[in-house]
């Protein structure tokens, strides 16, 4: 039997955690959204389910940051874990018992375990990797980040098929039996003091007083802003509302998208340079927003110009899809560079503070501005907050500058 390094082996449950709980979490959206569409809400109806879902995502990223450093990582990963089980069960109940609150509050503790689960597992592989490992550090996040996001795709195909076969409440029981197997494992094997700061940080602690992290944190929100306003509901409704498709093809598809888009990000490294022995910078990331940026408006002019929607919509979202998995993999990298090695999940949690108030930003405004305006003005909103986080990251440090930033 192979004997795996300690932190090899921690990297691997820490990654299998996170890939069953981003399936579910994938699948859980997009059964909300088509059930919920099925059901005949409105766009901004089905936007405001995951209100608290975005909201509590805000909160838990500054709290559970602190919480990590103080009792470590492994105990916010399974809170997560057991919260999202909580979640999946609540809406497992029969459609009578749906009500709007109570979906909107198992959204809240979805949103909860969601950014515990993130933060815990994205803090976590810094504490697995020395200072002066950076291309490893780049590379095992990139690996992390990407192979979420591609089974965060297959999570919305899941999503997409199980309503088509079995039905939503079938769904939700079957997703939560699985996370209670993870759960005991994670119980079991993980380490107790992963993460855990050697000082008890405060918790005025929570905000970060590191310059670059701030900036990054700034450029990440509207970044994440840009994406939403457009992606999270207004896409998957004009998929089936404009142009006709049925649950499965538009669960397929979106799945397809986050895959390809998980894998480019788990590739990043070799398209940003670090092949060549170079590490990305704030330059890295103003580059990237900027081409993303173009794109988006390009796109957003086709749409309105009504030129071929559906191939617009296929190939500029796949064209969309490879640029922002690069733009959101350096991010991911560089914020995990930024943080302190002591208590990390401060400066990561303050970090995916951000990340969830521009997906918070994005959803209401993908539902309300789709309502009353359409797709493509979303896609011009996503094009004006993209030239924002460009703009934002121009002050991102440079090589020759990052030590004076930090």
């Amino acid at each position: 039997m192979i004997s795996l390094p300690r932190e090899l082996r921690q990297y691997l449950l820490i990654t299998f955690n996170y890939w069953n709980f981003t399936i579910t979490d994938g699948a859980l959206r997009m059964l909300v959204v088509l059930y919920f569409h099925q059901l005949g809400y409105a766009p901004l109806a089905i936007a405001m389910l995951f209100l608290f879902y975005e909201f509590f995502g805000v909160v838990t990223n500054l709290v559970g940051g602190w919480l990590g450093a103080r009792v470590g990582l492994n105990h916010t990963m399974n809170i997560g874990l057991a919260m999202q089980i909580v979640a999946l069960l609540a809406m497992a109940l029969p459609s009578a018992y749906l009500t709007v609150p109570l979906v909107m509050a198992a959204q809240a503790i979805s949103g909860i375990a969601k950014d515990l689960n993130k933060m815990s597992a994205k803090s976590s592989v810094k504490t697995l990797v020395t200072g002066d490992q950076q291309h490893a550090l780049y590379k095992w996040v990139a690996i992390l980040t990407g192979s979420k996001n591609a089974l965060k795709g297959f999570g919305f195909f899941l999503g997409g098929a199980l309503l088509y076969t079995i039905g939503f409440q079938a769904a939700m029981l079957a997703m939560a039996a699985v996370l209670s197997v993870v759960l005991v494992m994670s119980l079991v094997m993980l380490d107790r003091d992963l993460g855990k700061a050697k000082n008890k940080p405060k918790f005025s602690a929570i905000f970060s007083k590191s310059p670059s992290v701030n900036i990054l944190s700034g450029a990440r929100l509207f970044l994440f802003a840009a994406r939403d306003v457009w992606f999270v509901v207004a896409l998957p409704v004009y998929l089936g509302a404009t142009l006709g498709w049925n649950h499965l093809q538009t669960g397929s598809f979106m799945a397809c998208w986050v895959v390809a888009y998980g894998i480019v990000q788990g590739f990043a490294p070799k398209l940003t340079g670090s092949q060549a022995g170079r590490t990305p910078d704030g330059r890295g990331a103003l580059l990237w927003a900027m081409i993303l940026a173009a794109i988006t408006g390009v796109l957003a002019l086709l749409v309105q110009l009504e030129w071929h929607p559906a191939l617009s919509i296929v190939v500029g979202l796949m064209i969309f899809g490879l640029v922002f998995a690069v733009n959101s993999s350096l991010h991911s990298y560089l914020i995990v560079s930024y943080a302190k090695e002591d208590g990390v999940s401060l400066d990561v949690g303050f970090y995916y503070m951000a990340n969830a108030m521009g997906r918070l930003v994005g959803t209401v405004l993908s539902g309300l501005v789709f309502q009353y305006a359409g797709l493509a003005a979303c896609l011009w909103i996503a094009t004006a907050m993209l030239v924002i986080t460009s703009v934002i990251s121009i002050a991102l440090p440079r090589h020759d500058s990052q030590a004076a930033v930090n």
